[in-house]
């Protein structure tokens, strides 16, 4: 089977980039540089270039290739998309966009959420442009024939990323430096919201088992762990892979957002929501899709991963001085 990963070699498509090789498939990585955490995997084609500022001349590199498999991770807009559709209409037996769970219905009027959970976010960009673009590709199936595949993913790390609320996405050693160093730790909210995190080698398993499904063209999936903890049970994992006790304070989001109005979309327009998937789309169409990495195991390989190399250990100092000066807000309002 040959596939095309445009992308390839972020936090989640890494993984698959890995499976998909191993699994002796043909695969052909087009992103912007070989740099980052990830480098092509060995048995990788890899062609560099720009999707979105390269089209005409990749046009011309792709000239003659038919693909079993396109999986676009980098697509957010639905100016975005129509690159891909000129590009790959009649040159693919299926294009898969990896659009995102935080398009769901916010906040949920149910917390168990399936693929038919309207799809409605009025908090953030992201979310919405996200929504555009499915509604974009199921247009184009719909009227004529474009093989879309599309996969919501919820918050899905591996070795180089820590997933916490309310912390550095580029840094993610900050949070772990604090509690090391005795700092004080925010969780948004009381911390009791249900949420669910995924190991990106879990999540590799249902993407790579839609390949090439002809039966998945036109259908949206769920991908991700079963396991539900609420961000408290995250945060007091964390400390345990440690072996440290942290100084937690519960802030309000609302207060949050007042400080810094850019965090409206991921706090409220997704992780202080509760969110439970159901994912008995995916076991259907993949029946061996089992996820096996629980966080308490996930959360101290990616730490481990991070202690193993200094280079890795990077602070946000921007992240910081958010923290503390919300934490100053807070206990003018609340003095001990």
């Amino acid at each position: 089977m040959k596939i095309l990963m445009i992308g390839g070699t972020g936090i989640i498509s890494s993984g698959c980039s890995d499976l998909i090789l191993q699994r002796g498939m043909e695969l052909t990585i087009l992103n912007r540089s070989i740099s980052g955490k990830f480098p092509i995997p060995a048995g990788a084609r890899h062609i560099v270039g720009d999707i979105h500022a390269d089209s005409a001349r990749l046009a011309e590199t792709l000239r003659g290739e038919h693909f079993d498999a396109v999986v676009d991770w980098v697509a957010y807009t639905p100016e975005d998309i129509e690159h891909d559709i000129r590009l790959f209409s009649g040159h693919t037996g299926q294009f898969i966009f990896i659009s995102s769970a935080s398009a769901y219905q916010k906040p949920p009027a149910h917390y168990i959420i399936t693929e038919e959970t309207p799809l409605d976010n009025p908090f953030w960009d992201y979310s919405r442009n996200k929504i555009a673009v499915e509604q974009r590709l199921m247009q184009e199936y719909r009227e004529r024939g474009f093989p879309v595949t599309i996969i919501r993913p919820s918050l899905t790390y591996g070795y180089s990323q820590i997933p916490l609320i309310g912390a550095s996405w580029q840094h993610p050693y900050t949070v772990i430096d604090r509690i090391r160093k005795g700092r004080q730790i925010i969780i948004p909210g009381d911390g009791t919201s249900l949420w669910t995190v995924t190991w990106n080698g879990d999540f590799a398993k249902g993407l790579v088992g839609l390949l090439g499904r002809k039966d998945a063209l036109g259908e949206a999936f769920n991908i991700t762990s079963d396991e539900v903890l609420t961000w408290n049970q995250i945060f007091l994992e964390v400390g345990r892979a440690m072996n440290m006790k942290m100084d937690i304070v519960h802030i309000a989001s609302d207060l949050i957002v007042a400080h810094y109005p850019e965090e409206l979309g991921s706090l409220t327009g997704d992780k202080i929501n509760s969110a439970v998937f159901d994912n008995s789309k995916i076991k259907r169409f993949v029946p061996d899709f089992k996820c096996e990495v629980p966080w308490a195991e996930g959360v101290r390989r990616a730490i481990a991963w991070h202690e193993a190399d200094p280079s890795r250990m990077t602070i946000d100092e921007d992240m910081n001085h958010r923290w503390d000066t919300i934490l100053a807000a807070y206990k003018l309002a609340y003095p001990q």
